[in-house]
């Protein structure tokens, strides 16, 4: 029998585990919610050709905050359940500071029935991927 492998985190070098601990960090669901907003979205959607971005910064879906290379795999990851999922967590709001503290105990708190309807950006169609088409 083989022994069975298990992942090592570097614990004794505090360098070196701060870079594994960040090394797949995704945005938090508040900075989403603030990304999601229109002067904000139009800026990530409409952004300069960066050459050190996958894709040069012109294929971002804006809910998962990821990068693509071509207009196929964004669409392809619209369709995929990881995307569905973050849209799911995307309905509920953030918590503001007040309702933070009156679930806390510094007031009277009502829980939100609410939820927000949240969908999937809009793509345009590029004319350059027509023209390789044909």
């Amino acid at each position: 029998m083989t022994r069975v492998g298990r992942k090592r985190y570097h614990n004794s070098n505090p360098h070196i585990r701060k870079k594994y601990k960040g090394k797949r960090r995704t945005k938090y669901m508040d900075e989403i919610h603030e990304d999601m907003k229109p002067e904000n979205a139009e800026k990530l959607l409409n952004q300069e050709v960066d050459l050190d971005k996958p894709g040069c910064g012109q294929h971002y879906c804006l809910h998962c905050s990821r990068y693509f290379i071509d207009i196929q795999s964004l669409k392809a990851h619209f369709k995929s359940k990881q995307h569905k999922r973050r849209l799911k967590a995307l309905e509920d709001e953030p918590y503001t500071k007040e309702e933070a503290e009156a679930a806390a105990g510094l007031g009277t708190y009502k829980p939100r029935t609410t939820k927000k309807k949240v969908a999937t950006q809009e793509v345009p169609e590029d004319a350059t991927m027509e023209e390789t088409k044909d």
